[in-house]
């Protein structure tokens, strides 16, 4: 079986408060976010949050993403920037190194594939999520509680320890 999922971020003002979510359906979803970060660290944080949500199970995983910055980052640079210590062709040290880590662990072993989707066009999925990661970033900007979805069947309830992680709560959309 497949497991089709949509990943977004947000950030108001770019850096700003930000956002992330990842969205199955209306009874699968999370969301979190920071008071301050970028549109990367959003999109980033999502794909990671959808790897660390589905780990306990064994299906493979398509994930639609309107960030060519993340697909490239983890199905081509990544290799190189691990045998460079982490490091660009320039020299440069790598940006959201503790993101892209963190995923490069989370990805082992599984079996996924990226699809990139235009934003903001009406795809249903990718729709979802930009709004939850949205609504995670208002209401950081707000200082209100942040939905943080239902999750992901099976998986452990919302790991305090995650940014932008809070009690659940009714969703807002």
């Amino acid at each position: 079986m497949t497991i089709t999922a949509a990943a977004d971020g947000s950030a108001l003002g770019n850096p700003g408060p930000a956002g992330w979510a990842w969205y199955v359906d209306d009874n699968t979803w999370a969301a979190g976010g920071w008071d301050h970060a970028t549109n990367n660290q959003g999109e980033l944080m999502a794909v990671l949050q959808l790897f660390r949500a589905t780990a306990h199970v064994d299906d493979d995983l398509l994930i639609l993403c309107d960030s060519q910055y993340v697909i490239n980052s983890v199905t081509k640079w990544m290799p190189g920037w691990k045998k460079k210590g982490w490091r660009k062709g320039d020299g440069k040290p790598v940006m959201n190194v503790d993101l892209i880590k963190q995923i490069d662990e989370a990805i082992t072993g599984r079996r996924y594939r990226f699809e990139w989707v235009r934003g903001h066009v009406g795809h249903p999925l990718n729709e979802a999520a930009d709004v939850r990661a949205r609504g995670a970033a208002e209401a950081f900007q707000r200082g209100t509680v942040c939905p943080v979805g239902p999750g992901y069947p099976g998986a452990s309830a919302t790991d305090a320890s995650l940014p932008g992680a809070a009690d659940e709560i009714a969703p807002l959309f």
